[in-house]
């Protein structure tokens, strides 16, 4: 067979299923114009040939180690250029790698480490960033005008040897549509548990432990840990690799629960990512009264195992069993998940009742049936329901005043009530008692919104985006809600534009958007969705679920639904 040396140029598209996932047809055309427009000139420019293409992933071969570093910084220049003023979460972004190294040719196709080390060393990078090999910076450290950033010796799996990595520096720095961290805390998803009982609907509680690992695991300050939305959309995916460059992790827990009469087996273990080794394993068959010690011996096994020592003492003082209820707690874990599905809210109101019926003391039971209830006041805009909420949003605050989500509940209801001092007091004691719960943050955002600090909730809302890459619709919205708040119409379009299946609610800021930007037919197509979903909708109705603070934010978004055409 042919042997060659050649420099190996290795790209791919940070987040691609996340682009696939929002807009599919517009992500292939922008793809195909970015390779078309920026890629094939570049290469054909550096003398490069483009040798495999593999969905977001493209692999050039280089005559020379130099001509392939300056045209992977001339495309990130490229693609910086190109992303130009679009919204961050509409942005392609590359990860580059240059390995220089023995090929084996085959057709028009190339095969062995020289590939592979390039292929493998694109996951080292940063999203905007180009890394090196030892053997390509050799060759260009004095002949490309660049500076190098040496990352030392790195294990790439399935590579025997460590490889010496360097980073390009001074190239431009794109941003993701995922804000990196604000610190260096080591990053961590839990995948959801396979449910092994041979029963479907026993799914919620597989889900419900895993959901519960989470919130055990984020109480260790010294983890950063991924949202349950982002990583229940990994659900079926073997990939690790994929799931570590997607959600920008270092480390993956997975398991599974096994469910049977009165005992649960649990069994998880703990990956390294870039490796693919098992840091750690174990497994429990304990009785069902057990589970809630099994959470908390897999969160603190798993975060002494990343930091080398158990860095949570605070984390056990916070630590309360829910509920000494084994049956309180099924039907909790079904309740929540109804809520969090956006399922039957008569079924999920009868489980979290039934959960307090079996264990009145259950606080995060009441929090929830709080949060059930003002979603039902937004709906049907009847008081009794909005009075209901601030009734078990107390007593949830008054069972247990440490916990995080009784703390939530309370402030989110005296949000919607317009009662912003109050609200604002309980949603800062909410993230002081769990600030990697985005569930609550994006909440606090949005009480930020509507007390007129728009600029402020999108920043934080943004950084939300890095625990919980994959939110959840209603996270739109409330993005939405800070950028209109902000005068930010375009971008809280864009942002609005997302919602998969909108409420009413959801269409105000979005017509008012399009009206205050001029474009009255989009604006008076949204206020047409508002009335098929209300036909006896009025403006009045507007102020009772868009609490604004200040007057004069509330009457912006009248003025822009008056333009829509909306009735008085």
């Amino acid at each position: 067979m042919e042997r060659r040396l050649a420099a190996i140029l290795a790209a791919d598209v940070v987040g691609y299923s996340r682009l696939m996932g929002q807009d599919e047809s517009g992500t292939l055309a922008a793809l195909k114009a970015r390779r078309k427009e920026v890629l094939e000139p570049l290469v054909s420019r550096h003398r490069g040939r483009i040798f495999k293409v593999i969905g977001d992933g493209v692999l050039v071969e280089f005559g020379s180690a130099v001509n392939a570093v300056e045209c992977a910084i001339e495309l990130q220049r490229g693609m910086a250029t190109a992303n130009g003023d679009l919204p961050e979460t509409r942005r392609i972004v590359l990860r580059v790698s240059v390995n220089l190294g023995d090929v084996m040719v085959e057709g028009s196709d190339l095969y062995g480490d020289g590939v592979n080390i390039a292929a493998r060393l694109e996951r080292v990078a940063e999203p905007g960033d180009i890394v090196l090999s030892g053997t390509a910076f050799e060759y260009v450290r004095n002949k490309v005008e660049a500076g190098f950033e040496d990352l030392g010796s790195q294990t790439l799996k399935n590579i025997a040897v460590p490889v010496r990595v360097y980073r390009i520096v001074g190239t431009p720095q794109v941003s993701a549509a995922m804000p990196k961290p604000a610190t260096e805390k080591p990053a961590i998803a839990v995948l959801p548990f396979v449910n092994m009982s041979g029963e479907v609907e026993q799914q919620y509680f597989s889900d419900g432990i895993t959901e519960d690992i989470i919130t055990e695991l984020s109480r260790f300050r010294s983890l950063l840990v991924i949202a349950r939305n982002s990583s229940f959309q990994f659900r079926a995916v073997a990939d690790v690799n994929r799931i570590g460059r997607e959600l920008r992790i270092q480390y993956l827990v997975e398991g599974s629960v096994r469910r049977s009469s009165n005992r649960v087996r649990i069994t998880a273990e703990l990956v390294n990512v870039a490796r693919g080794d098992q840091l750690w394993a174990e497994h429990f068959d304990r009785d069902m009264h057990d589970v809630f010690a099994i959470q908390d011996e897999l969160a603190q096994a798993i975060a002494a195992t990343i930091e080398g020592r158990l860095a949570a003492s605070g984390a056990r003082r916070a630590r309360r069993k829910p509920t000494s209820d084994l049956v309180a707690y099924d039907y909790f874990l079904q309740g929540r998940e109804s809520v969090e599905r956006r399922g039957d809210p008569a079924m999920a109101a009868l489980s979290l009742r039934r959960a307090i019926e079996l264990d009145p003391g259950f606080a995060q039971a009441h929090a929830w049936l709080s949060q059930l209830h003002l979603f039902m006041f937004l709906v049907e805009l009847r008081p009794e329901s909005l009075h209901e909420a601030i009734v078990l949003a107390r007593k949830a605050l008054s069972l247990d005043e440490a916990d995080a989500w009784s703390h939530r509940a309370v402030g989110y209801a005296y949000m919607i009530e317009g009662q912003h001092e109050l609200a604002g007091i309980h949603l800062d004691r909410a993230v002081a008692l769990n600030p990697t719960d985005t569930r609550i943050t994006s909440v606090h955002a949005l009480w930020l919104a509507f007390d007129g600090k728009g600029d402020e909730a999108v920043r934080c809302l943004d950084a939300d985006l890095r625990r919980d890459p994959f939110p959840p619709t209603w996270f739109w919205n409330f993005r939405g809600i800070a950028l209109f708040q902000a005068r930010r119409y375009r971008e809280a379009i864009e942002s609005l534009s997302r919602l998969t299946d909108p409420y009413p609610w959801d269409y105000y800021f979005l017509a008012a958007s399009y009206a205050h930007l001029g474009l009255v037919d989009q604006a008076r197509a949204c206020g047409a969705e508002i009335l098929r979903a209300r036909p006896a909708f009025a403006l009045g109705q507007v102020g009772i679920v868009e609490p604004f603070r200040d007057h004069s934010d509330l009457e912006h978004l009248l003025d822009g639904l008056r333009k829509a055409g909306l009735p008085t």
